[in-house]
């Protein structure tokens, strides 16, 4: 068997051990999400450099100051989501792709914006290179969503922002979820807006630690932190 088979063999077996260890016996029990992260390869998401540490429970820096969350936030954050094989997803920091991949094994289509165009463009090639042909990455400002293609079942914000953007809620569907990190750098909670109809209920659930979301109104640039 060729080293590369080899390599491939030990990543899949490290991405299982991830599943039952860090997933499964912390509470994830959504057989969809599950499954996804089983299949998505982390370790094609960060640099050769930190890839053996791809399915350690910990965030992993990608560059330009941005890191791809441990395995059970994005678990988690999925499953909050309640998404099926019909849905359309928005997703706000792309970072490397490897939150849209999970999305993408679930949901029908993903729409993914990230700020920086550096870490778009790698997004998109390691996202092609793995065949997620349905997740669509652009660059701009999350904090502005992307009304031309609303409304989405599920909205996923991998960045903290001060407040819930309001443009955010206004893009789902009707029963659709927001689920974002909200506070500042020192406290966040893991938040649920839940649309139904013209209503909107929101829920405070766990503790989180992301970055900023940074937008172009209202909220903090990177020099202000």
């Amino acid at each position: 068997m060729a080293p590369a088979e080899l390599e491939e063999r030990d990543f899949a077996h490290l991405r299982h051990q991830m599943v039952e260890f860090q997933l499964r016996r912390r509470g994830i029990a959504d057989p969809k999400v599950l499954r996804a992260m089983e299949c998505v390869p982390r370790h094609r998401f960060v640099s050769e450099r930190v890839r053996w540490a791809a399915y350690d429970d910990e965030p992993l820096p990608i560059g330009l100051g941005q890191t791809i969350s441990q395995p059970y936030i994005v678990a988690r954050m999925t499953e909050l989501l309640q998404i099926g094989e019909a849905s359309r997803v928005l997703e706000i920091g792309t970072g490397s792709g490897y939150q849209a991949a999970v999305l993408a094994e679930i949901a029908r289509e993903v729409w993914s914006i990230e700020r920086h165009v550096e870490l778009a463009v790698g997004a998109r090639e390691i996202l092609r290179g793995l065949g997620y042909e349905t997740v669509h990455v652009v660059s701009g400002d999350g904090t502005l969503g992307l009304p031309e293609h609303a409304p989405y079942d599920g909205i996923l914000v991998a960045a903290a922002a001060p407040v819930v953007p309001a443009p955010l809620p206004e893009q789902l569907a009707d029963g659709g979820r927001l689920v974002i990190p909200v506070g500042d750098a020192f406290s966040q909670l893991l938040r649920i807006v839940i649309r139904t109809g013209g209503t909107f209920r929101e829920r405070d659930l766990l503790g989180v630690r992301f970055v900023p979301l940074v937008g172009e109104k209202g909220y903090p640039s990177e020099e202000g932190r």
